[in-house]
């Protein structure tokens, strides 16, 4: 990769996880309850724009900025695993499991959709 790219990757990876952390904060702050619905929104929309990417065919540079390095950084893996571990360790075993379940189904569900979209754009 061209030192553009890894300077695009820095940035671009930066702006995806604030935008993570602020859309995460901002539903949060509007929300009730012990579900973590800031993280499912986040996973959700970035499986939604990586499904769209696939579908349109992205490739090569513009592939690594916009897939990994700003959806890579918007999405967050870590963190729903966290977070749904400690539903568990608090003793909400159904949380963590419609966290689980909501999160993978849905998840498949809004990439495929994606997909779609991109591939008939």
């Amino acid at each position: 990769m061209s030192a553009p790219i890894w300077v695009g990757v820095a940035l671009l990876g930066g702006a995806g996880a604030i935008g993570r952390f602020l859309l995460d904060g901002w539903i949060a702050a509007r929300t009730r309850g012990d579900l973590p619905l800031g993280t499912l929104v986040v996973n959700l929309s970035g499986a939604l724009a990586l499904g769209l990417l696939t579908g349109l065919a992205l490739s090569g540079d513009a592939l690594v900025l916009a897939g990994t390095a700003t959806l890579g950084s918007y999405t967050t893996f870590s963190t729903w695993m966290l977070e749904t571990q400690r539903l568990a360790e608090d003793a909400e075993l159904p949380l963590a499991l419609l966290n689980i379940a909501l999160s993978l189904l849905a998840g498949v569900g809004a990439a495929a959709l994606g997909r779609s979209i991109g591939a008939h754009l």
